[in-house]
Protein backbone atom coordinates (compact mmCIF):
# COMPACT_ATOMS: atom_id res chain seq x y z
CA UNK A 1 0.00 0.00 0.00
CA UNK A 2 1.56 3.55 -0.80
CA UNK A 3 0.96 6.09 1.44
CA UNK A 4 1.20 10.08 1.02
CA UNK A 5 4.94 10.76 2.80
CA UNK A 6 3.82 12.75 6.51
CA UNK A 7 7.46 13.15 7.38
CA UNK A 8 10.13 13.98 5.28
CA UNK A 9 14.34 14.09 7.23
CA UNK A 10 16.72 16.14 5.78
CA UNK A 11 20.27 15.60 5.65
CA UNK A 12 22.39 18.95 6.51
CA UNK A 13 25.78 19.08 4.92
CA UNK A 14 24.94 19.40 1.06
CA UNK A 15 21.63 19.58 1.62
CA UNK A 16 20.35 22.33 3.24
CA UNK A 17 23.48 24.43 3.78
CA UNK A 18 26.64 24.69 1.35
CA UNK A 19 29.16 23.83 4.56
CA UNK A 20 32.26 22.97 2.65
CA UNK A 21 34.53 26.24 3.40
CA UNK A 22 34.58 24.89 6.98
CA UNK A 23 34.92 21.23 6.60
CA UNK A 24 37.57 21.50 4.42
CA UNK A 25 39.87 23.82 5.98
CA UNK A 26 38.96 21.44 9.94
CA UNK A 27 40.08 18.63 7.70
CA UNK A 28 43.22 20.28 6.43
CA UNK A 29 43.93 21.44 10.03
CA UNK A 30 43.35 17.88 11.26
CA UNK A 31 45.75 16.52 8.72
CA UNK A 32 48.30 18.98 9.33
CA UNK A 33 47.84 18.42 13.08
CA UNK A 34 48.96 14.99 13.01
CA UNK A 35 51.48 15.35 10.04
CA UNK A 36 49.98 13.92 7.22
CA UNK A 37 50.32 15.31 4.03
CA UNK A 38 47.91 18.08 2.80
CA UNK A 39 44.51 16.19 1.10
CA UNK A 40 44.24 16.50 -2.80
CA UNK A 41 40.92 18.25 -3.92
CA UNK A 42 40.11 14.19 -4.92
CA UNK A 43 40.59 13.40 -1.35
CA UNK A 44 38.85 16.39 0.18
CA UNK A 45 35.46 15.15 -2.12
CA UNK A 46 35.06 12.27 -0.15
CA UNK A 47 35.17 14.31 2.82
CA UNK A 48 31.14 15.55 3.21
CA UNK A 49 29.11 12.92 4.02
CA UNK A 50 30.15 10.02 5.86
CA UNK A 51 31.13 10.24 9.59
CA UNK A 52 34.46 11.89 10.21
CA UNK A 53 36.12 8.75 11.75
CA UNK A 54 34.98 6.84 8.69
CA UNK A 55 37.23 9.40 6.79
CA UNK A 56 40.32 9.26 8.62
CA UNK A 57 40.19 5.34 8.64
CA UNK A 58 40.45 5.83 4.77
CA UNK A 59 43.12 7.80 4.69
CA UNK A 60 44.86 4.59 6.93
CA UNK A 61 44.68 6.12 10.22
CA UNK A 62 45.34 4.03 13.47
CA UNK A 63 42.93 4.67 16.36
CA UNK A 64 45.43 7.02 17.88
CA UNK A 65 46.02 9.38 14.89
CA UNK A 66 42.40 9.28 14.44
CA UNK A 67 41.54 10.40 18.04
CA UNK A 68 44.22 13.08 17.65
CA UNK A 69 42.99 14.37 14.08
CA UNK A 70 39.34 14.29 14.82
CA UNK A 71 40.08 15.97 18.65
CA UNK A 72 42.11 19.00 16.05
CA UNK A 73 38.91 18.74 13.70
CA UNK A 74 36.54 19.55 15.96
CA UNK A 75 38.60 22.25 17.82
CA UNK A 76 38.92 24.47 14.75
CA UNK A 77 35.20 23.57 13.81
CA UNK A 78 34.17 24.90 17.21
CA UNK A 79 35.44 27.97 16.69
CA UNK A 80 35.74 28.56 13.21
CA UNK A 81 34.08 26.31 10.74
CA UNK A 82 30.64 25.72 11.97
CA UNK A 83 30.44 29.27 10.57
CA UNK A 84 31.86 29.13 7.34
CA UNK A 85 28.62 27.97 5.80
CA UNK A 86 25.40 28.97 3.66
CA UNK A 87 22.03 28.39 3.32
CA UNK A 88 21.61 27.17 -0.13
CA UNK A 89 19.26 29.44 -2.31
CA UNK A 90 15.55 28.40 -2.41
CA UNK A 91 15.65 25.92 0.70
CA UNK A 92 13.37 28.31 2.61
CA UNK A 93 10.52 27.99 0.09
CA UNK A 94 10.73 24.18 0.57
CA UNK A 95 10.45 24.38 3.93
CA UNK A 96 7.65 26.70 4.17
CA UNK A 97 5.97 24.85 1.34
CA UNK A 98 6.12 21.50 3.29
CA UNK A 99 5.28 23.44 6.47
CA UNK A 100 1.74 24.68 5.60
CA UNK A 101 1.07 21.17 4.53
CA UNK A 102 1.45 20.41 7.59
CA UNK A 103 4.40 17.75 6.88
CA UNK A 104 6.56 16.76 9.80
CA UNK A 105 10.16 17.94 8.93
CA UNK A 106 13.13 16.89 10.70
CA UNK A 107 17.23 16.57 10.31
CA UNK A 108 18.92 13.29 10.05
CA UNK A 109 22.73 14.42 9.57
CA UNK A 110 26.21 12.37 10.54
CA UNK A 111 27.30 15.82 11.62
CA UNK A 112 27.75 16.17 15.48
CA UNK A 113 24.14 17.02 16.84
CA UNK A 114 25.58 20.14 18.50
CA UNK A 115 26.97 21.82 15.73
CA UNK A 116 23.99 20.96 13.86
CA UNK A 117 21.76 22.38 15.99
CA UNK A 118 23.85 25.55 16.12
CA UNK A 119 24.23 26.02 12.57
CA UNK A 120 20.54 25.76 11.79
CA UNK A 121 19.70 28.43 14.97
CA UNK A 122 22.81 30.80 13.62
CA UNK A 123 20.64 30.39 9.95
CA UNK A 124 17.26 31.09 11.57
CA UNK A 125 16.04 27.18 10.19
CA UNK A 126 15.34 25.37 13.61
CA UNK A 127 11.85 25.85 13.99
CA UNK A 128 10.91 23.74 10.60
CA UNK A 129 12.02 20.95 12.24
CA UNK A 130 10.59 19.05 15.01
CA UNK A 131 13.47 17.84 16.14
CA UNK A 132 17.42 17.80 14.69
CA UNK A 133 19.20 14.40 15.02
CA UNK A 134 23.04 14.04 14.52
CA UNK A 135 26.10 12.14 15.69
CA UNK A 136 26.61 11.57 19.74
CA UNK A 137 29.67 12.99 21.21
CA UNK A 138 31.18 9.51 22.50
CA UNK A 139 30.55 8.20 18.86
CA UNK A 140 28.42 5.84 20.07
CA UNK A 141 25.99 7.06 17.14
CA UNK A 142 27.56 7.84 14.20
CA UNK A 143 26.52 5.61 11.23
CA UNK A 144 23.21 7.35 8.91
CA UNK A 145 20.76 4.76 9.71
CA UNK A 146 21.61 4.74 13.44
CA UNK A 147 20.96 8.85 12.91
CA UNK A 148 17.44 8.57 11.26
CA UNK A 149 16.34 6.07 14.04
CA UNK A 150 17.00 8.53 16.38
CA UNK A 151 15.28 11.16 14.09
CA UNK A 152 12.06 8.83 13.46
CA UNK A 153 11.88 8.04 17.33
CA UNK A 154 11.83 11.99 18.48
CA UNK A 155 9.01 12.65 15.90
CA UNK A 156 6.78 9.53 16.60
CA UNK A 157 7.62 6.80 14.46
CA UNK A 158 8.77 3.37 15.09
CA UNK A 159 12.22 2.90 12.96
CA UNK A 160 10.95 -0.47 11.55
CA UNK A 161 13.97 -2.21 9.76
CA UNK A 162 12.84 -2.92 5.94
CA UNK A 163 13.21 -6.77 6.48
CA UNK A 164 10.70 -6.04 8.73
CA UNK A 165 8.31 -4.05 6.46
CA UNK A 166 10.00 -0.70 6.79
CA UNK A 167 8.89 2.27 7.75
CA UNK A 168 5.43 3.87 6.10
CA UNK A 169 4.88 7.69 4.99
CA UNK A 170 8.38 8.62 5.45
CA UNK A 171 11.16 10.64 2.52
CA UNK A 172 14.79 11.05 3.05
CA UNK A 173 16.65 14.33 1.36
CA UNK A 174 20.19 14.04 1.32
CA UNK A 175 22.82 14.63 -1.51
CA UNK A 176 25.19 11.31 -0.72
CA UNK A 177 24.71 7.50 -0.88
CA UNK A 178 24.99 7.51 3.00
CA UNK A 179 21.79 8.74 2.85
CA UNK A 180 20.22 6.48 0.44
CA UNK A 181 21.67 3.65 2.41
CA UNK A 182 21.26 4.81 5.22
CA UNK A 183 17.35 5.46 4.59
CA UNK A 184 17.01 2.09 3.17
CA UNK A 185 17.93 -0.11 5.84
CA UNK A 186 14.61 1.41 7.41
CA UNK A 187 12.47 1.02 4.03
CA UNK A 188 12.77 4.82 3.73
CA UNK A 189 13.37 6.29 -0.08
CA UNK A 190 15.83 8.82 -0.85
CA UNK A 191 15.91 11.79 -2.75
CA UNK A 192 19.13 12.82 -3.59
CA UNK A 193 19.93 16.51 -4.46
CA UNK A 194 22.29 17.16 -7.38
CA UNK A 195 23.70 20.73 -5.95
CA UNK A 196 25.31 19.06 -3.00
CA UNK A 197 28.38 16.68 -2.69
CA UNK A 198 27.92 13.70 -4.19
CA UNK A 199 29.39 11.69 -7.11
CA UNK A 200 26.37 11.71 -9.97
CA UNK A 201 26.70 7.84 -9.93
CA UNK A 202 25.69 7.98 -6.35
CA UNK A 203 22.17 8.64 -7.25
CA UNK A 204 21.88 5.62 -8.87
CA UNK A 205 20.26 3.82 -6.20
CA UNK A 206 17.73 7.50 -5.12
CA UNK A 207 14.51 7.35 -6.03
CA UNK A 208 14.20 10.33 -7.28
CA UNK A 209 17.38 12.65 -8.54
CA UNK A 210 16.57 16.23 -8.37
CA UNK A 211 18.48 19.56 -9.73
CA UNK A 212 16.89 22.26 -8.62
CA UNK A 213 14.90 23.47 -5.55
CA UNK A 214 11.52 23.71 -7.18
CA UNK A 215 11.72 20.25 -8.39
CA UNK A 216 12.60 19.07 -4.94
CA UNK A 217 9.49 21.01 -3.81
CA UNK A 218 7.38 19.46 -6.93
CA UNK A 219 8.59 15.97 -5.60
CA UNK A 220 7.72 16.09 -2.37
CA UNK A 221 4.36 17.12 -2.77
CA UNK A 222 3.62 14.59 -5.33
CA UNK A 223 5.32 11.66 -3.66
CA UNK A 224 3.84 8.28 -2.16
CA UNK A 225 5.79 5.62 -0.68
Amino acid sequence: MDYRADTVLFDLDGTLTDSAPGIFAGFRHALDTVGAPAPTPQMLSRVIGPPLVDSFHAFGFDEDRTARALAAYVARYDELGWAENAVYEGITAVLDGLTASGTTLAVATSKNEKFANRILDHFELSHYFEFIAGASDDGSRRAKADVIARALGEVGKTPTAATDGGTPAVVMVGDREHDVYGAAHWGIPAVLVEWGYGHPSEHADARWSVTSTSELSKVLDAVTV
